[in-house]
């Protein structure tokens, strides 16, 4: 079933659905499925794995020259959503991502997707290479989320990128995409940037998740934005709570994103880890509350360095 069925069949019940990161190249699952051994309990209404774009390693030439390669040092994300779907039988949301990947290697992932049941998806750009000043798509890749939607479209319409017919089409992918209540780093202005999210609307995504935020307003302004600019599908707020205290000031700067004053000032007043960590669960208890009281039956958490703090936060509201 697909996500957007799934928030409207249990319209009248909160759920909450988090993140988590593949393993390491050479590590095992046992500290993946820690975290979603810690957090199952509050029955998730599914689970997204994220897909690490590639990066570059440098390597000097015997003539003294520097060549350049990209590597991953994470395994895709297909494999991993296919053993947690298996093991807990809870809906996966995959990552697939422009970044690092060709149009030949995005169409191997949606096969093996489709040959393992996995059905919903997560359509995301990927971030920029940290030496490189802007996006750059690899040989035969794409520029934008655009593109890898309409691969996605024809992939469903039973189409190949060649042209060629899918022989035996198997069941449709469902994706969503990601939205950004403070805009993305990159748009000129937050119009410009919702007018992007009402193409891929359009263009068949049936949900959009939001980059993480601390300021409900900004989140309620930002869907009231998008709402009067046609936008219609669900909007899923998502949230990192804060879990030590160098977060504090590496959060706004690496997510481009603002605290509000109260929480900046609480900020100032932490001294260890402990304090950022305990006013990260108090802080995001707030959020998820007031999300629930405003109508929002669903809210997603980022777990990387705070899966104890979701599940203390879990447990204040359940």
């Amino acid at each position: 079933m697909n996500i957007p069925e799934l928030l409207k069949i249990e319209k009248d019940k909160k759920h909450f659905s988090f993140e988590v990161l593949p393993p390491l190249k050479g590590n095992g699952t046992a500290f993946l499925f820690s975290t979603i051994d810690k957090l199952k309990e509050f029955d998730p209404l599914f689970i997204n794995i994220t897909n690490h774009s590639s990066e570059y390693v440098y390597t000097e030439l015997s003539s003294g020259l520097i060549e350049r390669h990209r590597i991953r040092r994470r395994p895709g994300s297909v494999a991993i959503a296919a053993a947690i779907q298996n093991r807990y039988h809870i809906p996966v949301m995959p990552h697939i991502i422009c970044s690092g990947a060709t149009a030949d290697d995005i169409e191997y992932e949606l096969l093996d997707m489709q040959f393992l049941g996995i059905s919903n998806l997560l359509l995301l750009r990927g971030d920029k290479a940290n030496e490189d000043k802007r996006f750059k798509a690899v040989a035969g890749g794409y520029n934008h989320t655009t593109e890898l939607i309409d691969q996605v479209n024809r992939f469903n319409d039973g189409y190949f990128i060649d042209g060629s017919q899918i022989k035996h089409p198997g069941q449709p992918f469902s994706y969503g995409v990601a939205c950004y209540p403070e805009k993305h780093e990159e748009a000129p202005n937050l119009e410009q940037d919702i007018a992007w999210l009402k193409r891929k609307q359009d263009m068949g995504a049936g949900y959009a998740v939001t980059q993480l935020f601390y300021d409900n307003k900004k989140f309620y302004a930002f869907v009231d934005k998008a709402r009067q600019a046609g936008i219609t599908i669900p909007i899923i707020p998502a949230l990192k709570p804060l879990a030590k205290l160098s977060q504090l000031t590496v959060v706004p700067k690496t997510f481009h994103i603002d605290y509000p004053n109260e929480l900046a000032e609480e900020a100032l007043k932490c001294h260890t880890d402990e304090e950022a960590r305990l006013l990260g669960i108090e802080w995001a208890t707030q959020q998820v509350s007031d999300l629930f009281s405003n109508g929002y039956n669903i809210v997603h958490f980022f777990t990387v360095s705070a899966v104890d703090s979701v599940r203390e936060i879990m447990k204040n509201i359940l």
